[in-house]
């Protein structure tokens, strides 16, 4: 917004300038030029504002690249020169008796207005800027692989800088500087827990740009559209889809608003649970009862990786390890639970191994 409000006080900076060079010249000032004078002055007045009105009431969508200034630029000149003859046919078929200076004076004043409206709808139309003969179609080309765009979530779980420092991704990363604005809010916190997430996330973001192998960025671009969006959510929709990239995060409600939105997210949950090893129902395995579950008779536990399990008949065995049949698992953006029934005592299983071991051994000597 800043570049095209630039570009509005440079437009009408330069016809205030064309119009005093025409009007100060002796054959336009002079009292046998007053129809001339009157004819720049006006048809001056009325193209800038008419061109002024018409890009302030045309919609706005967001701000473009500085190459679309100059491809502006140049379809304005050309279309300035087709329309250029139309002012001296007119002044010859209505007979208006205006001067060879003030025409070309006129034809100037066209030629800025139409060169300013072509700018404006490239800048706001952004890549979508499309003719119809011959058609054109802007569309922003992205060069390497597309960016993972970083959401707060993402960055106080810190697993996506492990899976760099892995090399399981090369894709440059960037952090929208209002994402690094919440962080700061979050870290200065009245409430302790959220206090220390936020640490934790502008650590783990010192660290991640002070490794090498990790290719971060903070990007300070100021888009209208983005800032008029509510919500860093939001904001980092629109965001992720101006530059073609890829929202990284783990928050659930976040990926599903992407989703509708058409935009490419990747959930570091749903990475993590489709690497965890698969249990398949019918299998056994060991786990140590944390706490009852929220259902009657069930106990609840965890695996390494941090797995839910829950398991039927568990209740009053708290504190124990357990031998469970897997019967069911379930797989959500927000974490994997699986859920199995009570087959025994771990212990008594490898007391029962242990005498099996000594009667084979006494049975041998």
């Amino acid at each position: 917004m800043l570049l095209l409000n630039i570009f509005r006080g440079i437009f009408f900076v330069i016809i205030i300038a064309v119009l005093l060079v025409n009007l100060s010249i002796p054959e336009i000032s002079g009292e046998t030029g007053r129809a001339n004078f009157y004819a720049i002055l006006w048809s001056g007045i009325i193209l800038s504002l008419g061109a002024f009105f018409v890009d302030i009431l045309t919609p706005k969508k967001s701000l473009a690249v500085l190459a679309g200034v100059f491809f502006g630029l140049l379809v304005g000149m050309f279309v300035s020169w087709a329309l250029s003859p139309v002012l001296d046919m007119v002044n010859e078929i209505y007979y208006l008796g205006i001067s060879d200076v003030a025409i070309r004076a006129m034809k100037w004043m066209m030629g800025i207005c139409v060169c300013y409206l072509v700018v404006t709808v490239v800048m706001r139309t952004k890549d979508d800027v499309r003719f119809v003969i011959p058609y054109v179609e802007f569309a922003k080309q992205t060069k390497g692989a597309r960016p993972l765009v970083l959401d707060t979530s993402a960055i106080i779980d810190g697993r996506i800088a492990d899976l760099y420092e892995n090399k399981m991704f090369d894709a440059p990363l960037i952090v929208p500087r209002f994402v690094l604005n919440e962080l700061h809010l979050i870290s200065d916190s009245t409430d302790r827990l959220k206090r220390n997430r936020g640490r934790r996330g502008l650590d783990i973001l010192n660290k991640m740009q002070s490794n090498s192998v990790i290719d971060i960025e903070i990007d300070d671009t100021t888009i209208p559209e983005i800032e008029e969006a509510k919500g860093v959510d939001q904001k980092l929709v629109v965001f992720t889809k101006n530059c073609n990239g890829r929202l990284a995060t783990t928050d659930y409600n976040l990926t599903k608003v992407a989703r509708v939105r058409e935009v490419d997210v990747m959930n570091i949950n749903d990475l993590a649970n489709s690497l965890k090893a698969v249990a398949l129902p019918g299998e056994t395995m060991e786990i140590k009862i944390i706490k009852p579950g929220e259902e009657a008779d069930q106990g609840i536990g965890y695996l390494p990786d941090g797995t839910m399990v829950v398991v039927e008949g568990a209740r009053n065995k708290i504190g124990r390890e357990l031998i469970v049949s897997i019967t069911s698992s379930l797989q959500t953006s927000a974490g994997k639970m699986i859920f199995g029934k009570f087959e025994g005592f771990a212990q008594e299983k490898k007391n029962n191994k242990n005498n099996r071991r000594i009667s084979n051994n006494t049975k041998s000597s």
